[in-house]
């Protein structure tokens, strides 16, 4: 392993020393997360960059605004190119089992009430023994995350060897604003037949991928430094307008707003 690669040690017990057990983690870039898995259910809230994990033969990306759950004994692995901020909420799995937790690893859109409770855990972090407040508070937040839209991952992918040429080829220029009518011919195949294709396997318009994936990829350039406008620029808007009415649509808040967000963690 490359030297400049930080080596993540998994949470190791024999039993959680609480239902509900709060950690934060501030990682470095370049972490990797061998593949492990826990007696008890992880989700995982990223404050600042995106969630790359690999589980049940599945990629996940995860932007802000969403996070990652792991059920128990889901095997998991994955990293951080860029530095990142994240909490994770170990839960027992017969507590996970009995509140209705997904029973499979999936994006869970987190509304802005537990995006604001877990942002206050992450500067006021409970330890354990946890008083009764803290136990309810981490309650209200099991139970938020119940009622939590899965989304399964927020950029998925295909084992179609067709669909799967088209998005690692759009992987590769996220700028890309070729029409689907011009990359189905560059493939071979017909845009009805990737329109098809893309709902079957990814649950949404390729179109929708595609904004998605411009968004992931703006995440990164603007922790980068680089300017909304530069930005917007680099992923083939006219304007920077449309690159920000892009953002907002897709993360619930605009470019500069993110920044600013990422600027006080």
């Amino acid at each position: 392993m490359p030297a400049d690669r930080f080596l993540h040690t998994p949470l190791q017990l024999d039993r959680l020393p609480e239902p509900i057990f709060h950690q934060v983690r501030q990682m470095p870039a370049n972490t990797v997360y061998l593949p492990h898995q826990h007696q008890w259910g992880e989700f995982v809230f990223s404050f600042s960059g995106v969630l790359e994990m690999k589980a049940e033969g599945l990629e996940f990306r995860v932007p802000p605004n969403f996070g990652l759950w792991h059920p128990p004994g889901c095997e998991h692995h994955g990293g951080n190119t860029h530095a990142s901020l994240h909490c994770s909420l170990y839960i027992d799995a017969a507590l996970a089992h009995e509140r209705g937790m997904p029973d499979r690893t999936c994006a869970l859109l987190i509304n802005p009430m537990l995006q604001a409770i877990l942002n206050h855990l992450r500067h006021h972090p409970p330890q354990s023994p946890y008083t009764v407040q803290e136990s309810k508070l981490l309650d209200v937040v099991l139970d938020q995350l119940v009622a939590s839209p899965a989304t399964g991952s927020y950029l998925p992918n295909s084992s179609d060897g067709t669909l799967i040429k088209v998005l690692n080829y759009l992987k590769d220029d996220p700028a890309n604003s070729q029409p689907l009518s011009a990359i189905a011919e560059y493939f071979g195949t017909t845009e009805r037949t990737l329109a098809r294709k893309a709902r079957r396997d990814l649950g949404m318009p390729l179109s929708e991928w595609r904004q998605r994936l411009k968004v992931m990829r703006s995440i990164v350039l603007l922790q980068e430094g680089m300017s909304v406008e530069s930005v917007a620029l680099d992923l083939g808007y006219s304007t920077a307008s449309a690159f920000i009415a892009m953002f907002r649509r897709l993360l619930n808040t605009t470019p500069d707003e993110y920044r600013k967000q990422q600027s006080t963690l």
